[in-house]
């Protein structure tokens, strides 16, 4: 038995040997991408993202690229309305991909598989010299993998396939054993979060950390002091009162309910019935609840909110300076798992997260999790710093009371925005370097955000 063990360990780590020996001789005989564009006079990239997060972040790393390329750059692919500010004419809606989840994904399956052959054949016609997926895994590494297939059929010279935004191979059994496959169809992976590049690089597949692109809102917003300081952004929470006509005695609750329609279906209710139950607990209370710019989701949210128990503010998604000014008029949040735990970190807000998926998934999750958190900072921090109310204990008589005690017990308050700073610091590459931001100056830091560091990594590959 101990020499089979034996055997089996020096197979995988051959395996993996050659693995990396073969990638490293493939990309070693490439040409560079900039020397590619330079001939054919024009940087092609095809970027697909599927939903509002890979959005935000593919659209920004739009914009650094063509900041940093001294060729001209043409994009194609599918995406949002942030890509397409940035010159992106999507192949079709983004939302037709926007799904999370197994079970949730079978009844859309033809139409996600129509939209994957769709894709595959688009980026083959535009002939890219680099092609950038973002988050959305089940979608982004089957059309990877299909199309560095279609190059091989046609023995092609295949574009570079990057991947923004690890998969959380850290969350699950078995997760890293999956990370050595991925090398035959991503060539580099960004990496947000600070353990996961040199996990990366240990199985074989090459990784960069550029932090997380939330941070990015601070410089977006122009907040230059904040940043330099620490990663703190401070809005303006009594315009955000007097443009809504919200009166200085109502409590406000920030209600972010989710960027894809399936689980702002199933989370709004839930919050709806919570409001009901903590109405009783103050004289006013207003509801500001946070829109994804989907246009599915638009329309779903203005439609339920008129049977909600307590008076409600929309704030559409796509203004960074209108989301952090009604964080800073809020008591505190109220949100579905994702990339929000973060911004709320962000605007020092206090929150409870809470998540809610098909039954069947939520079984997958309890047998296949190895991590007891959710939320990103409770994971970075490994600590239970946001209460989470997850799966059967995600019910409004569960958490209005965890919202009550956020409220009115500032030694809970007290303790999430402390441990903010500490999480935000762990999430920015330049204080992993070692690099004092207060030393760079304004003009230098704009220079290395997430998406300016992966732009220079995909223009030096």
């Amino acid at each position: 038995m101990f020499r089979r063990t034996l055997w089996n360990m020096e197979i995988h780590i051959y395996s993996s040997f050659f693995r990396v020996v073969k990638r490293s001789l493939i990309v070693s005989g490439r040409e560079s991408v900039r020397d590619l564009a330079s001939k054919d006079g024009e940087l092609r990239v095809f970027v697909v993202a599927g939903e509002v997060s890979g959005d935000i972040i593919a659209s920004r790393f739009m914009n650094s690229l063509k900041r940093l390329s001294p060729i001209p750059v043409c994009f194609a692919g599918v995406g949002g309305l942030m890509m397409s500010r940035q010159g992106l004419n999507s192949l079709f809606p983004m939302e037709d991909i926007a799904v999370m989840g197994i079970w949730e994904l079978l009844p859309h399956l033809s139409m996600f598989k129509l939209r994957l052959k769709e894709t595959v054949e688009s980026a083959l016609t535009f002939r890219p010299h680099v092609v950038l997926t973002v988050d959305s895994k089940g979608f982004s590494f089957r059309f990877l993998k299909k199309l560095r297939a279609r190059y091989g059929q046609q023995r092609l010279a295949s574009p570079q396939h990057f991947h923004y935004v690890a998969p959380s191979f850290w969350a699950w059994r078995g997760g890293e054993a999956r990370l050595e496959g991925l090398s035959e169809f991503v060539d580099h992976i960004f990496c947000i979060l600070p353990f996961e590049a040199e996990v990366c690089r240990s199985n074989g597949l090459a990784a960069t950390f550029v932090g997380h692109p939330t941070l990015e809102d601070a410089l977006e917003l122009k907040i230059n002091k904040c940043v330099v300081n620490e990663w703190k952004v401070q809005g303006d929470g009594e315009k955000f009162r007097k443009n809504y006509g919200i009166s200085s005695e109502s409590t406000i609750i920030s209600v972010l309910p989710g960027s894809r329609l399936q689980e702002v279906t199933r989370m709004l209710s839930i919050f709806s019935r919570t409001m009901e139950l903590l109405k009783h607990a103050f004289s006013e209370l207003t509801a500001v609840i946070h829109v994804a710019p989907n246009t599915h989701v638009e329309e779903y949210i203005s439609k339920a909110v008129h049977e909600w128990p307590v008076s409600v503010v929309l704030v559409p998604g796509g203004s960074p300076c209108m989301r952090y000014n009604s964080f800073s008029a809020s008591r505190l949040a109220l949100c579905t798992s994702g990339t929000v735990a973060v911004e709320l970190q962000l605007a020092r807000l206090p929150c409870v997260v809470a998540y809610r998926a098909h039954l069947l998934t939520e079984w997958f999750i309890r047998y296949k999790a190895k991590i007891p958190y959710i939320s990103l900072p409770n994971i970075v921090l490994d600590s239970p710093i946001i209460p989470e109310a997850l799966f059967g204990a995600c019910t409004p008589s569960q958490l209005a009371p965890l919202l009550i005690d956020l409220m009115r017990d500032e030694s809970l308050r007290r303790k999430q925005v402390s441990a903010a700073e500490k999480f935000l610091n762990l999430l920015d590459p330049l204080k992993r370097a070692s690099v004092n931001p207060a030393r760079l100056g304004p003009e230098l830091l704009e220079y290395n955000t997430p998406s300016m560091i992966a732009a220079s990594a995909v223009l030096n590959s």
